[in-house]
């Protein structure tokens, strides 16, 4: 049995509804698992929620909730979403399970022993909204603390830490010799400055239970709980340890069993919680003795009308709202179309359109219903000889959307394929098949165009899997083929047999009247 490609979304904070910027990490994430299924590798893709922690117990507290009923609730409905957004998740892991809890004690217990935490009082600023400890580097110039902080206190409490200062030149020296590790290159420079700059404070891991209840108890102080972020970040392997992974199970000599995940491929998360995937993570896993993930890959935030995204001003998207009304196809594909993975993006109502009715409907869509109508007409939907002058076009498009996908740069593999989509369009225009179509002496001629636009259709469908299966599938089944089009090896020229017979073509993105 062979590591499988082991791919992670950050987990979900439960203090609310999911929007558009959980719906990107969701589908970015999603469209990576399914072209590495494509390209033949095993996958296993790890969503879920963040459930512990002072904001879910005060907004379960203001609903009059426990915190678990609270998270509970609003678990069924991130479950709902994920499958309105048809992911194809392996596990989705809930930090209040049982599965979990045992392994975050577990880590805790070996890390006490091994002498990686100490108890000391601090003094300080709190901000409960971000649920950290603030110093005065956190000040801006006027002495004031960033209204993200929410409300600041002073705080004197006594707490357990973790010794990150003494791995400081280490982890600077592994972002240095992998510049791999924390993708896009302008976020692993940011992490460096943060380290060369500034002396790396030790992490607060435990809250009082007296100020706060809602966590993973210490297993070695029952006077304390565990730092939602010492918990959460802990899942990316409290779950191949359920699933009985080697390498983990045998740092904690614990039982294992053949499934191999970690090190993670690849950890997907929002640019505003590098830190602690990028800085904390790493420390935390080489104190535990494991291997590092091999990338950490952050990506932008999404603003809606040149504003940022904001649920008091309604200035909102609802992926839900837009998926009901334009298909789940349509939404996917303008994510990863607008957004390449690292800047931030800006959602406009009339960009989506715009982008719906030129690339969907009269691009792709248009070019799939009149090849194959075309086919219907005049070939009774009886696949002719095969010819091949759109291969190279087709064969171009293959390498590099295979290429690109290898490096999970979806939005350039979509250019790429588009690239097709837009040469075999010209190819309808320059050949004029309904002109061909009158003339008795062009049928050898109108079966090799047929052929080409047909096979071109079909190499698109395999192309597209990953980004909008739904869409991909229906031209399969358009063309009369049964089985879906998720095997990339499948895109080959020449898959269409002479002397197959079609379905029905229907319009795969209907026009809307806007």
């Amino acid at each position: 049995m062979s590591k499988r490609f082991y791919i992670t979304t950050a987990i979900n904070y439960v203090n609310g509804q999911p929007h558009l910027g959980h719906a990107y990490e969701e589908v970015v994430t999603d469209v990576i698992a399914r072209a590495r299924r494509s390209l033949g590798q095993e996958v296993f893709f790890l969503t879920g929620l963040d459930e512990h922690g002072q904001k879910v117990q005060q907004a379960a507290q203001a609903e009059g909730k426990s915190p678990q009923v609270y998270c509970d609730e609003l678990a069924a409905d991130w479950k709902a979403f994920t499958q309105k957004l048809e992911l194809t998740n392996d596990d989705f892991v809930r930090t209040t399970e049982p599965r979990h809890k045992e392994f975050v004690q577990a880590i805790l217990a070996k890390l006490h022993a091994a002498g990686q935490f100490y108890k000391e009082t601090y003094e300080g600023w709190y901000s409960a909204r971000e649920e950290t400890f603030l110093t005065d580097k956190d000040r801006r110039p006027d002495g004031t603390f960033d209204p993200a902080y929410g409300e600041v206190v002073k705080l004197q409490e006594t707490n357990y830490w973790f010794k990150l200062r003494e791995h400081q030149q280490w982890l600077i020296d592994y972002l240095e010799a992998n510049p791999d590790f924390v993708q896009p290159d302008h976020r692993r420079n940011e992490v460096l400055g943060f380290l060369k700059n500034n002396e790396l404070e030790d992490l607060c891991i435990s809250r009082p239970k007296a100020r706060l209840n809602w966590g993973i108890p210490l297993p070695f102080d029952a006077d304390y709980v565990t730092y939602v972020w010492f918990d959460a970040l802990v899942n990316y392997i409290s779950i191949p340890a359920a699933h009985g992974d080697p390498a983990i199970n045998s740092a904690l000599r614990t039982p294992h069993s053949a499934l191999e995940l970690w090190p993670a491929d690849l950890h997907i998360i929002g640019k505003d919680i590098l830190k602690f995937h990028a800085v904390y993570w790493p420390i935390m896993l080489k104190a535990m003795g494991l291997p590092l993930p091999k990338q950490i890959l952050a990506h932008g935030w999404w603003q809606k009308d040149g504003a940022k995204i904001s649920k008091s001003t309604g200035n909102i998207v609802d992926p839900i709202a837009v998926i009901n009304e334009w298909g789940l196809d349509a939404f996917r594909f303008y994510v990863v179309r607008e957004l390449d993975i690292g800047p931030d993006g800006n959602w406009t109502d009339a960009g989506f359109r715009s982008r719906y009715q030129a690339e969907l409907a009269n691009g792709l869509g248009n070019l799939i219903n009149r090849s194959l109508s075309m086919l219907k007409r005049y070939r009774n939907g009886v696949v002719p000889a095969r010819a091949d002058e759109l291969a190279p076009d087709a064969n171009k498009v293959i390498a590099d959307t295979r290429a690109l996908l290898e490096q999970n740069q979806l939005q350039a593999a979509l250019l790429a394929i588009w690239s097709l989509v837009t040469r075999a369009n010209q190819y309808v225009d320059q050949t004029k098949p309904f002109s061909l179509a009158k003339d008795p002496t062009q049928a050898k001629r109108l079966d090799e165009v047929l052929y080409n636009l047909a096979e071109t259709c079909r190499v698109l469908a395999v192309l597209l899997w990953p980004f909008i299966p739904n869409s991909a599938t229906k031209i399969y089944g358009q063309l009369g083929l049964s089985e879906a089009p998720e095997k990339f090896s499948g895109a080959n020229w020449g898959g269409l047999q002479p002397g197959h017979s079609i379905g029905e073509p229907a319009p795969l993105f209907p026009r809307k009247e806007v």
